[in-house]
């Protein structure tokens, strides 16, 4: 398998798409070609860091991976992101799935825009 890819993608050991942003920490013998390789890191140890990480701010909320996933649809939503645009972000296939992010935010509609004139 990975003499194929290497094949058929010949930078891929150079380009970022191709890299991990969160590494495993050991390197992994790959089969077909014996070379030592690292590979992604696992979820159940990047749940255990952001966890660390709440109760060492004191957040006494329950985060996880996914609260960073509403986070950020949020702060699409409020830099006026268009709803489509963020639908297809977050891979929702029904837009009333990316429309229940809207009850989060107030909205600016162009009764409440302001001119720049106001100031």
């Amino acid at each position: 398998m990975y003499k194929q890819m290497e094949r058929k993608y010949k930078n891929s050991a150079k380009e970022l798409i191709w890299q991990w942003f969160f590494s495993g920490i050991k390197l992994t013998m790959a089969p077909e070609t014996r070379e030592l390789r690292h590979y992604h890191l696992h979820e159940k140890h990047m749940q255990k860091e952001i966890r660390r990480a709440a109760l060492t701010s004191q957040i006494c909320k329950r985060i996880t991976a996914h609260t960073f996933r509403h986070s950020s649809a949020t702060h699409l939503l409020q830099a006026n992101y268009d709803i489509r645009m963020i639908q297809e972000l977050l891979g929702h296939r029904d837009i009333r799935t990316t429309m229940i992010y809207t009850h989060t935010i107030k909205s600016l509609t162009l009764k409440e825009a302001k001119s720049p004139l106001d100031l």
